[in-house]
């Protein structure tokens, strides 16, 4: 999918009203703009209306003409998936992990989006956020959002997250007869080669992105 075509992120606030009229509609029960403005302490329902007409507008809930009770899931709604942005990656030479745990990715996460689950593959674990232009050719700028899906083990050929001596980049990853070799997916920027012994890992597989503005 075209990034181009992908659906805004959502603010938290909305995030949270779209949570609470998915449960309620799946569960059976429209609720009305003065149920909604109750739930979340609006001082009115021009708020709550604010929030339903903007998800409205994202195809996230369809709303029925004339109707009280009118908000329904949409037949094909998207699947909103929430994930954490954890902190940088480099498109160029590696960047400090920046507290990054080193096993697992456990950091205290920079924020929270709620995007399109059709918008990766496979399914990803957490965000990170490229800086540098080493994957342009690839479609990877600098300022997207990465989606990460976490595992230790890559195939030949597959970009990836690498952390290399206590630092994260992200490149193609090459099997060569006695190193890994990273390659960028830009000819300014010369390829890493990991030699036998050097602190290396694996930290997960990219798995699609996202682009802000």
């Amino acid at each position: 999918m075209d990034p181009a075509d992908a659906p805004p992120t959502l603010p938290p606030q909305r995030a949270a009203v779209l949570a609470f009229l998915r449960a309620e509609l799946a569960a059976g029960r429209a609720p009305s703009l003065a149920e909604i403005a109750g739930a979340f302490g609006f001082a009115s329902r021009n708020a709550a209306q604010k929030h339903v007409q903007a998800l409205v507008a994202d195809g996230l809930i369809e709303q029925a003409a004339g109707r009280k009770r009118g908000l329904r899931l949409p037949g094909g709604a998207a699947d909103l998936l929430p994930l954490p942005v954890l902190g940088r990656v480099a498109a160029g030479q590696p960047v400090s992990a920046e507290g990054v745990a080193r096993s697992g990715m456990h950091a205290d996460a920079d924020g929270q989006l709620w995007l399109d689950r059709r918008l990766f593959s496979p399914r990803p674990d957490y965000l990170l956020k490229v800086q540098g232009d080493s994957m342009i050719d690839d479609g990877i700028l600098d300022g997207d959002l990465v989606g990460v899906h976490r595992t230790p083990e890559a195939r030949d050929g597959q970009t990836v997250v690498a952390r290399v001596d206590g630092e994260l980049t992200i490149k193609r990853l090459q099997y060569a007869r006695r190193t890994i070799r990273l390659l960028p997916r830009n000819p300014a920027h010369a390829p890493i080669e990991v030699g036998p012994g050097q602190d290396f890992a694996i930290e997960g597989v990219y798995c699609g992105l996202v682009r802000k503005g």
